[in-house]
């Protein structure tokens, strides 16, 4: 009964969406389509329980209403009683027990450290401070054990017993690469978000450029999960994530003098500012730029101080501001040379 009572409620949650969706009511826009049957041939199949629905035993064994008891393998302990659970089978054939808790932030000791990140495929990632992050590059390693397991399905008779057993091998094998790229990125932002106050981000379209022809690298990186998982840190941690809006010329300008030096091919790695002559690393001068634009933007965010020398509160919501060229003049200490000019457009 209570696996029923969350269908209806997911039920009517997808009516209202498409509802809004057509009266112009949702939020984001976009179109949303009326609901449908749950099939059984889905490879993903879900089912949830609410408080009444389930218990954790005391020999860890989860019992779900009609089921009974469940072993689990628990990665963590949960941090609260949980409110629901969600069993997940997933299309490599594991289940998953997801459940819903309440916790509240735990703050970090605050910092004076801020970074700014330029993220790209060469090299994963380049700090305003000069450290690089190296790119995986997971699903490329994988692919010589993919194309085995994708060329042992395409072989096998559709609706057979061993095309089945042939899929799941597949799914596997992709399942392996998503689960070590979590990880990592995992890794990675929690030790960018222990070390610095506020993280600065350039906002790439994503979209667009998973539709180019380096769309493999491009969702093989994962750069949506880095701002995500990096944005939903911050806010349990007490930091600050900012996004530079995806128009700044990050690449052209000279984070030394604020001269903007004009486009460049991705071949040019490295650069000579043609009005200061000062030799400028690609992706370094881009992050030093993004961590000055993060900060003027955030010095004029709703909220900021209203004179010039007065802190920047840490919870400032960031928002689209006009930058100021003097940024680094109005009582911030710019991190790193020439992080603190930006050229008024």
């Amino acid at each position: 009964m209570d696996a029923l009572q969350s269908s209806l409620r997911d039920l009517d949650a997808a009516y209202r969406g498409f509802f809004d969706a057509v009266s112009g009511k949702r939020r984001g826009g976009g179109r949303v389509g009326l609901p449908v049957f749950k099939s059984r041939k889905e490879k993903r199949q879900s089912v949830r329980f609410s408080r009444n629905g389930f218990r954790i035993r005391g020999n860890g064994k989860l019992n779900l209403a009609k089921i009974g008891d469940v072993r689990v393998k628990w990665s963590r302990k949960l941090p609260a009683d949980p409110s629901s659970v969600t069993i997940v089978l997933d299309p490599s054939g594991r289940y998953h027990a997801s459940f819903v808790v309440d916790v509240e932030p735990e703050a970090l000791p605050e910092l004076d450290a801020e970074v700014g990140i330029d993220l790209g495929l060469a090299t994963y990632a380049v700090l305003s401070d000069g450290a690089v992050i190296d790119n995986p590059r997971f699903l490329r390693k994988a692919e010589k054990r993919l194309k085995a397991a994708q060329r042992e399905l395409s072989r096998k008779a559709k609706g057979s017993k061993n095309r089945a057993k042939a899929r799941v091998k597949v799914a596997k094998a992709h399942a392996k690469v998503a689960d070590t790229r979590k990880d990592w990125l995992h890794k990675q932002t929690t030790g960018i978000i222990r070390e610095n106050q506020a993280i600065y981000l350039e906002d790439l379209n994503v979209r667009g450029l998973g539709r180019g022809r380096l769309a493999k690298s491009v969702h093989d990186a994962g750069w949506s999960t880095f701002r995500r998982m990096l944005e939903e840190k911050a806010l349990r941690y007490g930091r600050h994530v900012g996004i530079v809006h995806r128009t700044f010329p990050s690449s052209q300008l000279c984070s030394a003098c604020g001269h903007r030096d004009g486009p460049k091919p991705l071949a040019v790695r490295a650069w000579v500012c043609g009005a200061c002559g000062v030799s400028h690393d690609r992706d370094l001068n881009a992050a030093r730029n993004i961590l000055a634009a993060g900060r003027a933007d955030r010095l004029n965010a709703p909220g900021g101080p209203v004179r010039p020398g007065v802190a920047i509160p840490h919870q400032a919501r960031p928002v689209e501001r006009g930058t100021h060229r003097n940024a680094a003049d109005m009582g911030r200490k710019p991190r790193a040379d020439g992080a603190a000019g930006i050229p008024a457009p």
